[in-house]
């Protein structure tokens, strides 16, 4: 008996993996988080399928509807935004169900962090710049451990990642001004990034939170933070050794 939980990527529909999809097309019932998965997605499933909205259900309610398809003998799917592995409330999921004994197999999905960097046309490791990503969250209702707190994290200076903070960008703001950011550190926030509404805004440090409310941004969007989101960096010569002439690795003689 095995539930199968799918990353059903950013929003836009055809960047559900190969193996995703086809497990979607096969299931017998599929439970998905309506408010954030695109609904051109499960309109892929087969007709006698049963589709199940679960943003209206608790935990709870989830896994024993879940539990009662799985001994049907049906192929249950269960459908997540992005990626199922970031912040995606799947573990609390899989303890209920291996308390049943039933099995899950994980398939991946695309994350909102790399739809948005793809949307910003943006590479997040940028050689002599950076070469560290850092994804996390501001501090909310659901609170952060003492040792990971922004503030903390930022003070390595790397490329951040901020989910689930488009409410608290006053707390975002603070944090990196007190890591010793400069007010004039690039941000870009992608609001909904793939989707048909998506929007772009590029920001900084100081004026992220303004920016935010000018744009109307409150939810579903990432926060992207560090000098490898400034807009003209490709005019700098930032190269990676890689596809440098002079060297030299498994596959191509570096020129001297």
């Amino acid at each position: 008996m095995k539930v199968y939980i799918i990353g059903a990527g950013p929003g836009d529909p055809d960047l559900i993996t190969v193996k995703g999809l086809k497990l979607l097309e096969e299931a017998d019932a599929i439970f998905y988080t309506d408010s954030l998965v695109n609904d051109q997605l499960v309109h892929r499933a087969k007709p006698e399928a049963e589709i199940v909205p679960t943003a209206g259900m608790h935990l709870e309610e989830i896994v024993t509807e879940i539990v009662e398809r799985v001994r049907e003998g049906k192929t249950v799917v269960r459908l997540h935004t992005g990626d199922p592995s970031i912040y995606g409330a799947t573990l609390e999921q899989i303890s209920l169900l291996k308390k049943q004994g039933i099995n899950v197999e994980i398939v991946p999905g695309v994350s909102s962090v790399f739809a948005a960097a793809a949307v910003a046309q943006a590479e997040l490791t940028v050689p002599d710049l950076t070469q560290t990503v850092i994804l996390t969250r501001a501090e909310g209702r659901t609170p952060v451990p003492e040792r990971e707190k922004l503030e903390e994290l930022a003070k390595h200076h790397c490329t951040l990642a901020l989910f689930l903070s488009a409410t608290l960008t006053k707390k975002v703001k603070s944090a990196l001004q007190a890591a010793g950011w400069s007010d004039d550190t690039p941000v870009v926030v992608v609001y909904k990034a793939t989707w048909p509404d998506q929007k772009i805004v590029r920001s900084t440090v100081g004026t992220l939170d303004e920016d935010m409310r000018t744009n109307g941004i409150r939810k579903h969007a990432l926060i992207l933070a560090g000098w490898a989101l400034d807009s003209s960096i490709a005019e700098r010569n930032y190269r990676s050794k890689l596809y440098d002439k002079t060297f030299t690795h498994g596959y191509r003689r570096g020129e001297k």
